[in-house]
Formats: structure tokens, sequence, C-alpha cells
């Protein structure tokens, strides 16, 4: 009797995106503001945000769909902040649980990017260089580049819908 075997890594292959990384101090909300405004797009809050273990880490996302050029611009935080109870082990004379807070990223390969700018092409018509271009003609931006998607270890996370 013959074995198959199912690779999962042929099907995220399969998909045409763009990625680029973006660094930056802005909040999400003025970021999608200026990236509509400089990039002539759409983007929108949706509804829910990206939720990964059940609440652990959740990261604000943004999405417009160009039926035009049938293509899907979703900007996603990279970083999400939570504040937890430290858990001592030890005992003291003053029993007091100061909060920390824990650093979660999205993709773990790419701690220092705030944001990821994914543009789902249903072609492969990509202006990426002339989209990074106009992402760092905006003067709150530090940098952006292109990010090749093919050595993410965590590309499953790209994955929204």
């Amino acid at each position: 009797m013959a074995v198959r075997k199912l690779v999962l890594d042929d099907f995220f292959d399969e998909e045409q995106y763009t990625l680029i990384g973006i660094h930056c101090t802005l909040e999400d909300y003025r970021l999608a503001y200026l990236l509509n405004k400089y990039l002539e797009i759409n983007l929108l809050r949706k509804p829910e945000d990206l939720d990964f273990d059940k609440g652990k880490s959740v990261y604000s996302i943004f999405e417009w769909e160009d039926s035009k050029h049938l293509k899907t611009w979703s900007l996603v935080s990279n970083i999400c902040k939570r504040e937890e109870q430290n858990k001592t082990t030890y005992v003291s004379l003053f029993e007091t649980q100061e909060p920390i807070i824990k650093t979660y990223n999205l993709i773990p390969e790419y701690k220092q990017v705030n944001f990821f700018l994914k543009i789902e092409n249903e072609y492969n018509d990509s202006k990426e260089k002339y989209i990074v271009k106009q992402i760092l003609s905006i003067p709150q931006i530090v940098t952006a580049y292109s990010i090749d998607t093919s050595q993410l270890k965590s590309k499953a996370n790209l994955i929204f819908s």
C-alpha cells in the first residue's frame, strides 16, 4: 500500500503577496491615515483584531480590498504589549505583585518592525519599489523595506482570513 504525504509548505508558495516592514513610532490609526493619503488607498480598521492564543496576543489590523486592481491591502501591527502579573516564587515581607509588561511579536524574526503592510495580488504585477518609495516619503516613517517571504519561518501568522 502506498503512503501519501501532504506538505503544507506547497500551499503557502502559491499565494502571491508583497510584504513591507515599516519602522515608526506612530499609533496604528495615524499610520493607516498617512498610508491612505500617500498611497491613495482606503485602509479601514477591521471590526475584530487578530487574536492569537485566545487573547494572549492581539494585533490591530486595517484592510482594504481594491476590486479595480484585484488587490487586498492589509496593515497589521507586529507588536503586542500586555501587562501581566509577575509570578514570583520567593516570599518576602511585603507580598506585592508588580505587573510586568510582556511583548509579543506577530513575526518573531522581525522583532524591530512595528507594522507590516501586506499586499495580496491576484496577478504578480506588484509595484513594490514604488510603494516603498512612497512610504519612505512620509516624514514620520523611520524606514520601510521589502521582506523576502520565502525566508519567513512564521508565514502562517500572515494568513488573516
